[in-house]
C-alpha cells in the first residue's frame, strides 16, 4: 500500500464562508500536522478570495481515515460544514 494524497479545492460561496475558513484554518492546520501519519498538509488561498487550494498527504489509508473522522466532529468541521469541497483522493505507490 502507498501514501494517500488528497488534492483539490475548498469553494466558498460567500465572503462569510471565506472568513470562517481564515478564522479556523490555523488551528485546523496545527492539529492536522500533529496527527500520526500526516506527511504534508496545506490549505492556501488562491487568486480568488473565495477559493482555497487543498493538498494533504498521509502515510496510510488508516491515517487518512482517522483524520477524516477527527475532522467530522472538530471545530473546523462544524464551522466549514456547508462549504463545497472538490477533492480527488489517490493512493500513491511507494
Amino acid at each position: 500500500m502507498g501514501d494517500i494524497r488528497l488534492s483539490g479545492q475548498l469553494l466558498c460561496a460567500t465572503e462569510e464562508e471565506s472568513r470562517r475558513v481564515r478564522e479556523h484554518l490555523p488551528e485546523h492546520t496545527r492539529l492536522t500536522r500533529a496527527e500520526p501519519g500526516c506527511v504534508a498538509f496545506e490549505v492556501a488561498p488562491t487568486e480568488s478570495p473565495l477559493t482555497w487550494s487543498v493538498e494533504e498527504r498521509f502515510e496510510s489509508r488508516d491515517d487518512f481515515d482517522a483524520h477524516q473522522e477527527r475532522v467530522q466532529s472538530s471545530e473546523w468541521g462544524r464551522a466549514t460544514a456547508g462549504i463545497e469541497r472538490r477533492y480527488v483522493v489517490d493512493e500513491l505507490d511507494r
